[in-house]
């Protein structure tokens, strides 16, 4: 096995927790403040990460535009983030799901039961990320605390040979994992309350990190409008609720006007949306919204001004 980077016990996010020190006989009201406390740093240590944030967003946008994919990589806990946002993204923005994959050490039982062995494995990392076959429209985003995964180096590396571009998501500056990448975004949380649990506040880095890109590379793409879910997909009765709300909301209409435009648009929100913005019947926004590659602004813009030279040629 090759090795990665320096020893663990060098890495800040393995070093213990002056604050925590005496954790086991606090208080579970000192306990809860501890935890508390620390978790309040995660989000300056984000911000301090946001320029590469950025960058990476506008990187995914790119190449989703692009018809390309957003692949996740881990292991452990860095591997079941990656796939909650993976999993979060047809719900929240009716995306093919395609578009946004995870790979993850150990497969997909590895998400209910630790598999740890695996993620040492460089091997099968290069063949987990060799199976989804990356290429040049792709952007590859590796997870991992330490940013010294064997596993996830090795896909990552795969992949950025194979053409895609690759972002690094790690806690610890310097890493192996961040120098195999395009783009390194490194959030600096610190010592664990448990000493060497990156569950804790590393985890909610990544988490933070990973909802940025995957909802900044959405916004980009217009499958957001404002900041509404219009991409919604209407399965079950708390949704259309939803639905509906958005229409009411975006649209300045009534909930009974929502609703029957909702019922002629087919249940589509986005359809729905272009047609009660732009004044065109359900054909002509479905038209709009194919041609904006499902961008709902421009769909919009585009359905105005077809009416309006419509009119000026009549």
């Amino acid at each position: 096995m090759k090795r990665t980077g320096s020893k663990i016990s060098s890495l800040r996010t393995e070093a213990r927790n002056s604050a925590a020190a005496r954790l086991d006989t606090s208080s579970p009201l000192q306990i809860a403040r501890i935890i508390n406390a620390e978790d309040a740093k995660v989000a300056l240590a984000v911000r301090r990460a946001l320029p590469r944030i950025a960058r990476a967003i506008e990187l995914i946008a790119a190449a989703l535009e692009r018809g390309g994919r957003l692949i996740y990589v881990g292991a452990g806990t860095s591997g079941r983030i990656a796939a909650l946002d993976a999993a979060e993204c047809p719900p929240t923005f009716n995306t093919d799901p395609r578009m946004v994959q995870f790979v993850m050490a150990g497969g997909t039982k590895a998400l209910g039961a630790a598999v740890e062995a695996n993620e040492d494995s460089r091997a099968l990392g290069r063949r987990d990320m060799a199976a989804k076959k990356p290429g040049k429209n792709d952007v590859v985003v590796g997870i991992a605390a330490s940013g010294r995964t064997p596993y996830t180096i090795a896909a990552v590396e795969y992949a950025r040979r194979c053409g895609a571009k690759t972002v690094a998501v790690t806690c610890n500056r310097g890493s192996a994992l961040g120098k195999a990448a395009d783009i390194a975004i490194v959030v600096e949380v610190g010592p664990e309350v448990v000493a060497g649990s990156s569950r804790m506040k590393a985890g909610t880095a990544q988490k933070m990190v990973l909802n940025m890109l995957s909802t900044g590379a959405m916004a980009r793409l217009g499958y957001v409008y404002g900041n509404l879910m219009v991409n919604v997909h209407l399965k079950n009765r708390k949704l259309v609720q939803r639905g509906i709300a958005i229409l009411e909301n975006a649209a300045a209409v009534d909930e009974g006007q929502a609703r029957r435009t909702l019922r002629q648009a087919g249940n589509s929100v986005p359809v729905a949306l272009v047609m009660l913005r732009a004044g065109v019947g359900p054909q002509e926004a479905g038209r709009c919204l194919r041609s904006a590659k499902g961008h709902v602004r421009k769909a919009i813009a585009n359905a105005l001004g077809h009416r309006t030279n419509g009119h000026r040629t009549k």
